[in-house]
């Protein structure tokens, strides 16, 4: 069983946890950064997270595993070949999260949404809202990190690994921005 503060370790011990003045992809500034690829650049790491995934929905029928791009795609091509299905990410395209490269969910598969990173969770809302317009029935939510001031709260079950609450500031109210501190852009852009 991972738990959470081992995870929190490793992330640590990565050089995953960082200070500063970052733009996260939800537009809010933090002083705070994960930079989960620390973590997702090693693969044994990855395979004991998702392990815990799937630890954690054990005897949970699972037809697909669905994660947002970018990071989602790691943990979601682990976690399937460990449970042995298929894996699928979401894209944004034209400012839309939406399934390319032939990717499709049919109705009535089983998913298994996974996400790295949440601070607003806005990406793993629109990856859901994408499952559920396909008609899958989604058998739940896996999150490597929560960061967000609140806990993530969806309507279907989810399991966080770890929960990092994290400031983050809109950027006309950044204490950061107004000591002059340079904004770093890191991950993804929408």
């Amino acid at each position: 069983m991972l738990t959470e503060s081992a995870l929190l370790s490793w992330l640590q011990e990565c050089g995953a946890l960082l200070q500063g003045h970052f733009l996260l992809t939800s537009g809010l500034h933090s002083d705070r950064y994960v930079e989960k690829f620390r973590l997702l650049e090693r693969p044994h790491l990855v395979s004991e997270v998702c392990a815990e995934i799937l630890r954690r929905f054990a005897g949970e029928p699972i037809d697909v595993v669905l994660g947002p791009a970018v990071g989602g795609i790691v943990l979601a091509f682990e976690t399937a070949r460990q449970l042995g299905c298929r894996y699928l990410f979401a894209e944004v395209e034209k400012g839309k999260r939406v399934l390319r490269r032939g990717f499709a969910l049919m109705p009535e598969e089983r998913v298994l949404l996974v996400e790295d990173v949440v601070t607003t969770g806005g990406s793993l809302k629109e990856t859901l809202a994408l499952a559920q317009q396909s008609g899958a029935h989604i058998v739940g939510v896996a999150v490597l990190i929560d960061r967000g001031e609140t806990p993530l709260q969806l309507p279907v079950r989810t399991e966080v690994l770890a929960r990092l609450p994290l400031l983050a500031f809109p950027p006309e109210d950044c204490p950061l921005c107004r000591q002059g501190v340079p904004l770093q852009r890191r991950g993804s852009k929408r």
